[in-house]
């Protein structure tokens, strides 16, 4: 089974953006900047886009909170390898 949310980027083509794919129903892409979760954000629905907004808000803070904790978790794997 897949984790709730995936990190991509393509830092070819798009080197300031990060993507937060969420592989649960609703399914979608959430494209944003990766200094800023909520700068130049765009939500692609893979799924039909619910008409619940609360559910698109949950979804978002989840979205944003797995952003945070990757970058955070990233950062100390970075400090580390260069500590040693």
């Amino acid at each position: 089974m897949l984790p709730k949310f995936l990190l991509a980027d393509n830092s070819q083509e798009l080197p300031d953006t990060l993507f937060i794919i969420h592989t649960r129903s609703p399914k979608c892409i959430v494209e944003c900047d990766v200094e800023d979760f909520n700068s130049n954000q765009t939500v692609h629905w893979l799924d039909k886009t619910p008409e619940d907004q609360n559910v698109v808000e949950d979804l978002m803070d989840e979205a944003e909170t797995f952003y945070n904790d990757e970058l955070e978790s990233q950062e100390d794997l970075y400090d580390e390898e260069f500590d040693d």
